[in-house]
């Protein structure tokens, strides 16, 4: 049986769902790490088929290693703990949709208050309200303050995962790249990332909105068909 909250019980707080969102994050990276690993570096090999004539011209033929071969190889190379490469800037990445709804929390509280001031000094007691093209910009300029910030360590980790270089610590390869490649180096690649996940977020925020409201007037009508029945 399910387990029912008690009455009177208060749901977490804004920091106790984001400190629940960390934990889970950090979890699913910790689990999900080899995965990753292993198909970054699932690359095309070349091999050569055996020959009985030694005199023979040398055939190629191109095979890509399977998931488990990769693994293997991997860990015969650098060891089990090679799997886990990257970690480091996965786990700070996990911060990334704690910046994204933080900050989509803030610029809305703001919006709102200013909107509210608005109606207020023309003498309107109508609440103010967010539309669904706002919830859309909420989301991407969210997004885009989220991913700005985190982007270096995206540019860290998938070097790692892809066995391309060697840093002892993510910060350690911030400070390489930013030191042989300039602050572009940090963010290489981000306009492609931006386009993605900017968009993605837009829509979803104001996807969400519209299915909420959708869900709660299916709910209410068939709550109401109910009462009447």
């Amino acid at each position: 049986m399910a387990a029912r909250s008690t009455p009177g019980s208060k749901g977490l707080t804004i920091p106790e769902s984001l400190l629940n969102g960390f934990i889970a994050g950090s979890a699913t990276s910790i689990l999900s790490n080899p995965i990753w690993v292993i198909q970054t570096q699932q690359t095309v090999r070349t091999m050569a088929p055996p020959s009985s004539d030694p005199s023979a011209p040398k055939q190629v033929f191109v095979r890509k290693l399977s998931f488990v071969e990769t693994a293997m190889n991997i860990i015969n190379k650098n060891g089990v703990a090679a799997l886990w490469a990257g970690i480091g800037p996965a786990l700070i990445l996990v911060i990334n949709p704690i910046i994204q709804y933080t900050a989509f929390e803030q610029i809305k509280n703001f919006v709102m208050q200013r909107r509210t001031a608005q109606l207020r000094a023309v003498g309107s007691t109508r609440a103010a309200s967010l539309s669904d093209w706002d919830y859309f910009l909420l989301g991407a300029i969210s997004k885009l303050i989220a991913t700005s910030i985190t982007y270096p360590y995206i540019v860290v980790k998938s070097r790692l995962q892809a066995g391309r270089a060697e840093y002892p610590s993510a910060w350690a390869g911030l400070q390489a790249i930013l030191g042989r490649e300039g602050v572009a180096g940090l963010y290489k690649g981000i306009s492609s990332k931006l386009v993605q996940s900017v968009l993605t977020a837009a829509i979803l925020f104001a996807g969400q909105k519209r299915v909420y409201e959708v869900t709660k007037r299916v709910l209410m009508t068939a709550g109401l068909a109910k009462v009447t029945a």
